[in-house]
């Protein structure tokens, strides 16, 4: 069969639909009641390849019965989009409460004029959009469209989700039903596909293609062999752009500028988006270098407007720039940390009363209800700083950020350790 073995046991109901239980799942999915009501706002998928965006948008449009129109927006301009909105005004978007759900794949790679086209349909309800997307739709889809979008976050998926698609394919497709294929090893075709499934059924399949026998064991060792030699060199819009921006982004982490110009030269040779190696740089020197070197930031930022002014091929030197720069900074991820840590305690314990003394009191009433009582103002009191609770009383002492081990957090430490005394683990 010419159909590649991803595409043969795509699912096609909600029920059958792997991993994503955060959105889908009976009782926890934010879309599950959406998808069942076939009340459907118009949408974003926003996940890494290979994370069921476009099986979920087929889903959508099956289980709530609607009419289902796909673009992808590589092939398609301005001329397309106005042709599948006729069409889809004409199957009934105008005289149903039902209306056709257009799928827009890699919506990110739309122009500004061929996304401008969209307005006008999914605002009237013509349409509801399904777009989907590797990259952050805050950069790379208008505010316009955007605003009139929910939108969704897909994960990669775990390893429970990669082998439940190794034993479907066993069981359900009827080309590998021929064969006797025992799963002795899945650990490196798990390790392999980066959690990305698309890319694990085309490994398991390139394995299997490739013996001529119909009896095989997979084991590492043949797993390994087989996808080195068919490794291809780089593909801008395939499954080594995100390989190879991994491991530009861990060099540059292992403060290794041989590394990181070697990984960034793999990308700019292969005709990478310039603005995609610039924003991962953006995100890397918050990330991983953070206050032990806050100039990182800058330059960062300052690197993601010179290559989107200037392009390809002289942004290369200001990649090769910023690049050496970040892999030569002193690391900290200890913000990360702190903003993490912070996160997972708001969600474990949820609206925790806001102390009396930090609320906001800008009417008599709430001034007499306490808001802003005994609240002391830092500037009054010597050095700049009191001695005060600025959590609520539930998490009194709690220490969110702690300050990284080299020179500049270093400094911070002991300012916050002359300030606080023992009342935080620094």
């Amino acid at each position: 069969m010419s159909e590649p073995l991803a595409e043969r046991i795509r699912p096609k109901t909600l029920d059958a639909y792997i991993s994503q239980k955060h959105l889908v799942g009976e009782k926890t999915g934010s879309l599950y009641q959406q998808i069942k009501s076939g009340n459907i706002p118009s949408l974003i998928l926003w996940g890494p390849p290979g994370t069921g965006k476009t099986t979920l948008a087929n889903i959508i449009a099956t289980e709530s019965k609607r009419p289902f129109y796909t673009l992808s927006a590589i092939s398609s301009g301005v001329k397309e989009v106005r042709e599948v909105i006729e069409k889809a005004k004409q199957s009934g978007g105008l005289f149903t409460t039902k209306n056709p759900i257009l799928f827009i794949d890699e919506i990110h790679r739309f122009s500004k004029s061929q996304q401008d086209s969209l307005l006008g349909a999914v605002e009237k309800g013509w349409v509801t959009l399904v777009g989907a997307t590797t990259e952050n739709p805050s950069f790379e889809v208008i505010p316009a469209l955007l605003s009139r979008c929910q939108v969704y976050i897909l994960n990669p998926f775990d390893k429970k989700d990669l082998e439940a698609l190794l034993h479907r394919a066993l069981k359900e497709d009827t080309v590998l039903n021929n064969k006797e294929i025992e799963l002795k090893e899945t650990e490196a075709l798990l390790k392999l596909s980066g959690g990305d499934g698309r890319k694990l059924l085309n490994i398991f399949e390139l394995i299997i293609n490739s013996e001529a026998s119909n009896k095989l064991t997979i084991t590492n060792e043949l797993v390994l062999s087989k996808v080195q030699k068919n490794t291809v060199l780089y593909d801008k819009t395939g499954e080594q752009h995100y390989d190879i921006i991994s491991a530009f982004i861990k060099s540059v982490r292992g403060s290794d500028p041989n590394g990181a110009v070697y990984w960034l030269a793999r990308m700019i040779e292969g005709g990478e988006d310039v603005k995609f190696i610039a924003r991962r740089m953006l995100i890397l020197a918050s990330e991983d270098i953070g206050n032990a070197n806050p100039t990182a930031l800058v330059l960062a930022n300052a690197t993601f407007q010179a290559v989107t002014a200037i392009g390809y091929p002289e942004a290369r030197i200001v990649l090769g720039q910023c690049a050496t720069y970040l892999a030569s900074s002193p690391k900290s991820n200890a913000s990360y940390m702190a903003i993490g840590k912070a996160q997972q305690t708001v969600k474990q314990t949820g609206d925790l009363s806001i102390p009396l003394h930090l609320r906001n009191a800008p009417t008599k009433l709430m001034k007499d209800l306490g808001y802003g009582k005994d609240y002391a103002y830092s500037h009054d009191y010597q050095d700049n700083f009191v001695n005060q609770e600025f959590l609520p009383d539930e998490l009194s002492g709690t220490t969110f950020y702690k300050p990284g081990n080299n020179a500049r957090e270093n400094a911070f430490r002991d300012f916050l350790k002359k300030r606080w005394k023992d009342k935080y683990d620094f």
